[in-house]
């Protein structure tokens, strides 16, 4: 975890343009040949000098990655969000437990009884509840409490590097989403191949899909052609870059949960993904110790942005019983890797049972 200091240090030395080149390459990086070159036409400079800056960044530990993120449910993966509780002195040794398992791709530990609190990804012909059950045993929590997506209202991280906006502010409309079910067909071969290249943090490099369309024995135009029809499926939600949140200045995350009624779940959610930082908005199930259903959370540059934004939500709903869970360590923070063999690597050491008798071990792509 960054200190204050190096994250103002780190934050100081970005200059206007940098903080446009950030806000742009989260929202919308261009799937075109040459999308350095487009970046600089956008921002009134040129290829060399947006490869420059983020060679920086980059080194900076300002961007994470720059990739494709790919719809987990959409491509029949099975995920969920997961409460874990553990005695205070456990919890970093736990955490490294839970990391171990590939589809793990983001911990926290946050200020609650249920203390880590991680997202975890299995392939179709996985349980996911016993891979769960698994981690629970491994790494000896108290109690786990699986929270999967019910419906999803909202997910859009964008951190707004410029400082023009409130972080109370919203927007006109909401940026609600209906869920999206898995593809009813498997995917090629090919498709297989390109979404393995999408998924990696992209080269900083003139022609960057033509490097991964010549690691595939393809051509540049198939793999942007690929990348955007992955898209116009919904099997991509967008290819963006993901930042460094305390690098770049965002050094709090308040995981919003509310306490709502069942059938006006969606009315609140209209309310709550308006909000500029607010960047995910779900339904979750609930349980005797855990009554929150309405999940939003919230990005600040201090614990007291968040608080603004929850409040902000409070006076226009109404609602008052919900909590706000501050992340005090970040444990794991990656993009989920799809069609590898790591899951099955995993299972085979710790859950040799599950394999007995049972699917192939990465499943073979349909030609």
């Amino acid at each position: 975890m960054a200190h204050a200091s190096e994250t103002v240090a780190a934050v100081s030395r970005l200059d206007d343009l940098d903080k446009r080149l950030l806000n742009q390459i989260q929202q919308d990086f261009p799937l075109v040949a040459a999308p350095f070159a487009e970046l600089g036409r956008r921002l009134g400079t040129d290829e060399a000098d947006v490869m420059a800056r983020l060679e920086t960044l980059k080194r900076g530990h300002i961007v994470r990655q720059i990739s494709a993120i790919f719809d987990t449910r959409r491509l029949g993966y099975k995920s969920s969000l997961v409460a874990a509780a553990y005695d205070p002195e456990r919890v970093h040794e736990a955490a490294k437990i839970v990391n171990a398992h590939p589809g793990v791709s983001h911990n926290y530990e946050r200020d609650h009884t249920f203390n880590l609190w991680y997202t975890i990804a299995v392939p179709p012909y996985q349980d996911l509840a016993a891979v769960v059950q698994r981690l629970h045993e491994l790494s000896g929590a108290r109690s786990t409490r699986m929270l999967p997506t019910l419906r999803l209202f909202k997910i859009a991280v964008k951190l707004d590097m410029t400082g023009t906006q409130d972080p109370a502010a919203a927007e006109s409309e909401g940026a609600g989403k209906s869920h999206i079910p898995a593809l009813e067909r498997p995917l090629t071969a090919f498709e297989i191949a390109c979404l393995r290249e999408l998924q990696q943090d992209i080269e900083i490099v003139p022609r960057p899909f033509a490097a991964m369309a010549a690691r595939i024995g393809t051509t540049e135009a198939a793999v942007l052609e690929q990348a955007r029809q992955f898209q116009a499926d919904e099997v991509m939600r967008r290819f963006a870059a993901v930042l460094y949140h305390r690098k770049a200045g965002f050094g709090a995350n308040g995981m919003s949960v509310w306490r709502v009624p069942e059938d006006r779940i969606a009315e609140y959610a209209a309310v709550m993904v308006r909000f500029n930082h607010v960047s995910h908005c779900y339904q979750r199930p609930v349980y005797p110790d855990w009554p929150y259903n309405l999940f939003a959370m919230t990005h600040g540059r201090s614990r007291a942005d968040c608080q603004k934004i929850v409040d902000a939500i409070s006076a226009q709903t109404g609602l008052t019983d919900y909590t706000v869970l501050f992340s005090t360590r970040e444990y794991k923070k990656v993009r989920v890797l799809f069609y590898t063999a790591d899951y099955d690597e995993w299972v085979a050491r710790h859950m040799p049972e599950a394999l007995s008798g049972a699917a192939p071990s990465v499943p073979q792509p349909a030609d």
